[in-house]
């Protein structure tokens, strides 16, 4: 019985690692896009690089916790003492770049948030354009 279940986890663990490099490629496919076709279709050359750059990050930022979920799977079926220092290190590297990419994520949203324009309503933009 334990054979099958330290069997499953690490087989799950695999899929887990496989869906955050799907995560990871398809994120990084569609920011280059959506940089290319930025770059084609808007002939003034500003391209919304922080729109880009949010997206792609929200997307690592998943992978990166996809990725520490695996490795804490794979350390939980059998632990030796170097298999735990390597998930504690690891566990450390991911986690501090997973804060700092949310930090900057976060400061960007405010920023944007803070510096956008404000739209006007539907009906008072209706009302400007009937007088």
């Amino acid at each position: 019985m334990e054979e099958i279940i330290k069997t499953l986890t690490l087989t799950l663990a695999r899929w887990v690692e496989a869906g955050a490099a799907i995560v990871i490629a398809i994120s990084s496919a569609r920011a280059l896009w959506n940089y290319l076709r930025a770059v084609i279709t808007d002939y003034s050359l500003v391209v919304p690089k922080e729109e880009i750059r949010l997206s792609l990050g929200r997307s690592l930022a998943l992978a990166l916790e996809l990725e520490l979920g695996a490795d804490i799977l794979k350390t939980a079926v059998a632990p030796t003492w170097n298999d735990i220092g390597l998930l504690a290190a690891i566990a450390v590297l991911r986690t501090a770049l997973n804060y700092f990419l949310e930090r900057e994520l976060r400061n960007e949203e405010n920023r944007r948030g803070s510096t956008s324009p404000s739209v006007p309503s539907t009906t008072s933009a209706a009302r400007d354009d009937a007088a």
